[in-house]
């Protein structure tokens, strides 16, 4: 068990996009580097407080690239540390150090390779950070409880590191469930419009087929009722290319539509108060653009109810417009936060249902308070 362990961790990949050197990263090594100036200015037990500063605040640029560049940067500042540490200690005759407190953003660069590294890139440095740290032990000929006390220490960051990127890697993982379920959902509601359509196709033909004999101008406008409807299926079933489909029963409840967003309203008698607003030509929507609309406008009122502090109304409005369907949610409750959602399951199945049908969705603080989700949908759905 130990080795299958052993040997997943050994092929876990790295992890995806991590985030580019921002700002608080230049900070960081600002702080650091102001650090070790003044450790080296106003320390007067350390022989080599020059050169402990130089590499101290030389090896603080590693910090820069610990999140692309892990494993080197790691190796970087822990393989400089030791072969300085070893010539100083070799031309000191054992009595010189280098090591300076604010080389504590080491343990950064251990977080760093566990956080952001493949697991190939943690076992390599857990070996350059364990040795690098007992080779110091050795040099400073420290008793062995400080030994194993700087192994918990380097440890400590090793342990948050792995448990950020399993908290971060589980994340991810819901949120794919959530787009997966949401695909499912759409191919279901693809599913009854397409065999609407098929259902009408067939039962113009039967007609045109039995009235052909006595009137012959029958088979004609059965041909192109026919040749409309398979128009509509065709473009319906391009939009279910690439979308998922469990094999689970389907759902036997009527397909919801923008007519349906009425039924969200609430009355003064309960909380909050739910408004719905429908206006401009919503008919002839496509089926799927139809359900979108509902279902976004379900989701949002529905987050709105649970996560609203303080909301007292909830204003849905529904637009049609000649190209587009543009729906809009929007709350009075307590400001939020930028960037910070108050659902994020919910907003990812939201978005991942606009974006299939070649629309866009904005959720996000509102302009005075509460929270505001903005849908522009086109109307006959994504272009074939």
């Amino acid at each position: 068990m130990a080795r299958s362990a052993v040997r997943s961790l050994w092929v876990d990949p790295r992890a995806l996009q991590p985030p580019v050197r921002v700002w608080r990263d230049w900070a960081l090594v600002g702080v650091f580097i102001a650090l070790a100036v003044l450790e080296g200015v106003l320390r007067r037990d350390v022989a080599w407080a020059a050169l402990g500063t130089v590499q101290t605040v030389a090896l603080a640029f590693t910090l820069l690239w610990r999140r692309t560049h892990p494993l080197p940067m790691l190796a970087l500042a822990f393989g400089v540390s030791a072969v300085v540490g070893l010539v100083v200690f070799l031309a000191d005759a054992g009595g010189g150090s280098v090591a300076f407190i604010s080389m504590v953003y080491f343990l950064v660069l251990v977080y760093a390779v566990f956080r952001w590294g493949s697991g190939r890139a943690a076992v390599i440095g857990s070996v350059i950070a364990l040795t690098g740290g007992a080779l110091s032990s050795a040099m400073d000929r420290a008793p062995l409880d400080e030994a194993l006390f700087g192994v918990i220490v380097l440890a400590l960051p090793a342990i948050l590191g792995a448990s950020v990127r399993l908290r971060a890697i589980a994340r991810l993982r819901a949120f794919d469930e959530v787009r997966l379920r949401e695909r499912e959902q759409l191919a279901r509601e693809l599913h009854d419009t397409v065999a609407h359509h098929v259902s009408a196709m067939v039962v113009r033909a039967q007609a045109g087929r039995v009235l052909a004999p006595a009137r012959p101008g029958a088979a004609v406008e059965a041909l192109e009722v026919i040749e409309a409807e398979g128009a509509r299926t065709l473009a319906e079933l391009r939009t279910m290319v690439g979308v998922l489909r469990a094999h689970d029963e389907a759902e036997l409840a009527p397909q919801r539509g923008v007519a349906d967003v009425d039924g969200l309203a609430r009355t003064a008698g309960e909380a909050p108060l739910v408004e719905v607003h429908r206006s401009g030509d919503l008919d002839n929507l496509s089926p799927s653009v139809g359900a979108a609309s509902y279902r976004i406008a379900q989701e949002s009122v529905t987050n709105a109810t649970r996560h609203a502090r303080h909301a007292t109304r909830i204003v849905v409005q529904v637009t049609g417009e000649r190209d587009h369907v543009r729906v809009s949610v929007r709350d009075d409750g307590d400001p939020v936060p930028t960037g910070r959602p108050r659902d994020g399951y919910g907003l990812v199945g939201m978005t991942e249902r606009a974006t299939l049908l070649g629309g866009a969705l904005h959720a996000g603080p509102g302009p005075d308070r509460g929270w505001a989700v903005d849908a522009v949908l086109p109307r006959r759905g994504p272009t074939p």
